[in-house]
């Protein structure tokens, strides 16, 4: 089974405005509401792909409520933890103003309801996946992941981790299955700009000599890298298409490629699913459905090379 975590899920409401003025009262001409969260966009995509899996995370008043109502609606499974204080966070996301966006900080967490999260994940078994994605509240330690992670050691599942900075580099020496950085959080990591698939590669590997067994880039309109465990780089652009809207982008190549690799243990084709379906919900208004991520596969234009053998 795949697990996911959200510890900060929010609502995101999503608006524009025509000739949006700044100190000006401005009315829309758009508005969407939709659950948001790394984790939660991970499920969703999952389960338009087929695959079965439960999210989890924390949710908290009347917010908290409607993000799992919504995403429930989906058909997804949850196991949510409600907070007993605060409120789940509201993210404003102003698409006419250059992509604007306001995000909330989130509630608070105690210690006793990050014991109740742990608690749940003491039940994961060999085999299962378990997707950690995306910020925390700031109430929580930036060394959260690598506490649960170390809490799962020698229980023979296997860790995803899409996050930035510490919550990443902390859960390395923990050799998680999967790890997810773009090419700006790759970049920020190691003090350089990479700006092609190839000033990439040697990074991603560094970070697989640092701990990962795999290192997937995502590189927005540049495609993905993939440094694998089986000793080769995978390498695609991304397959032609129009920007529509690249939030849930990243996290939808998780998706794929967990999607993938679940179904037939290949890198390289775990890698095209990736590729794809984080294309795809770019591409779309909403996260992406399996029929719009199966018609980009075929699309896919990937090239590998042993990793003694890089370009």
């Amino acid at each position: 089974m795949i697990y996911t975590v959200t510890c900060n899920p929010s609502l995101d409401y999503i608006v524009s405005v025509e000739n949006f003025k700044q100190g000006m009262t401005n009315r829309t001409d758009f508005e969407q509401i939709l659950p948001g969260g790394k984790g939660i966009n991970v499920s969703t995509v999952l389960n338009n792909l087929g695959v079965e899996n439960v999210a989890l995370g924390f949710a908290a008043g009347f917010t908290g409520e409607e993000i799992v109502r919504r995403v429930e609606e989906t058909g997804l499974k949850t196991d949510f933890i409600f907070l007993k204080r605060g409120i789940s966070r509201i993210n404003l996301k102003l698409k006419s103003a250059e992509g604007t966006e306001i995000n909330g900080r989130g509630p608070d967490v105690s210690d006793r309801e990050v014991t109740c999260l742990t608690e749940k994940l003491s039940a994961l078994q060999a085999g299962d996946v378990l997707v950690l994605a995306g910020s925390i509240p700031g109430s929580l330690p930036d060394d959260l992941y690598e506490r649960i992670l170390a809490g799962l050691e020698g229980r023979k599942m296997m860790a995803v981790v899409d996050a930035e900075k510490k919550l990443l580099l902390n859960v390395l020496k923990y050799h998680p299955f999967l790890v997810k950085p773009n090419h700006h959080e790759l970049g920020d990591i190691f003090g350089i700009r990479l700006r092609s698939r190839e000033e990439a590669m040697p990074y991603a590997e560094r970070l697989r000599e640092m701990g990962a067994l795999n290192v997937l880039v995502s590189m927005a309109g540049e495609g993905a890298v993939l440094a694998a465990e089986d000793g080769k780089f995978y390498s695609a652009p991304a397959p032609e298409g129009r920007l529509i809207n690249s939030v849930g982008a990243g996290d939808s190549m998780v998706a794929g490629f967990l999607a993938g690799w679940t179904e037939r243990k290949d890198y390289g084709y775990a890698f095209s699913m990736g590729l794809a379906a984080g294309s795809a919900s770019a591409y779309s208004e909403l996260l992406a459905t399996g029929e719009e991520i199966k018609a980009l596969y075929k699309r896919v234009k990937k090239v590998q090379w042993q990793k003694d053998l890089l370009p």
